[in-house]
């Protein structure tokens, strides 16, 4: 692999082509990258989800659902009086998940989707928490993407992203080559308080893992 091939991904060295699937997964590439995913993203998603409660009977939203993994998860919590959905633009992030969640889904507890953030097939006000791992860098347009999952969450009810990467002032270059390569946009804990606050959400909290850069923020819809 020439070094044209490879871009740092802040963390690691990489193939390029592999990475350039992370934001909208196609193809054979596409679902090498969601089954790394599935192990890569787990012990962030694991610290995650230490940080809200699921009740047994919650409708639950993940958005950018990728390999399924976490759906998977919420799936396991919850009675057949629950729901966990799941969406993602890319048609091989919606096959895998499907394919993971596939006894779930005959049970009719999932059910997974092909769509977009920016304008969901769902009735205002379905969801008690809608959540997001390692997506928000890819909306189109973050305030009225957070406008549109604040219009399908119930009133106090809660939203939830996990992101492996946090801006920090004078500590991004590691991160240029990905930016580049992906066209993604990293937030600071700042941003998001500022984002969720502006588009109908209050009790903003922010949880750092400095260990690994890690952020998780929780935010209730007014």
């Amino acid at each position: 692999m020439s070094d044209n091939d490879k871009v740092n991904t802040g963390h690691h060295i990489e193939n390029k082509e592999l990475i350039k699937n992370a934001r909208k997964p196609e193809g054979e590439l596409g679902h090498q990258i969601l089954d790394r995913m599935n192990k890569s993203h787990e012990s962030m998603a694991q610290w995650g989800v230490t940080h809200f409660e699921i009740e047994k009977d919650n409708k639950i939203l993940d958005i950018g659902c990728g390999g399924g993994r976490n759906i998977e998860r919420f799936a396991e919590q919850i009675s057949d009086e629950g729901r966990v959905v799941g969406i993602d633009y890319s048609d091989v992030s919606v096959e895998k998940s499907i394919e993971l969640n596939k006894e779930a889904i005959d049970r009719g507890i999932v059910n997974v989707l092909q769509g977009s953030v920016s304008e969901m097939p769902f009735y205002d006000e379905t969801f008690d928490i809608v959540t997001g791992f390692e997506t928000i860098y890819f909306w189109p347009d973050f305030i009225n993407d957070l406008k549109e999952v604040n219009r399908v969450l119930k009133k106090g009810g809660l939203v939830f992203f996990c992101n492996e990467a946090v801006y920090r002032e004078g500590e991004m270059e590691k991160y240029d080559d990905l930016v580049e390569l992906l066209d993604m946009k990293i937030y600071s804990e700042d941003v998001l308080k500022e984002s969720l606050e502006k588009t109908g959400f209050k009790d903003f909290k922010a949880y750092i893992n400095e260990e690994n850069d890690w952020i998780c923020i929780t935010a209730v819809k007014i």
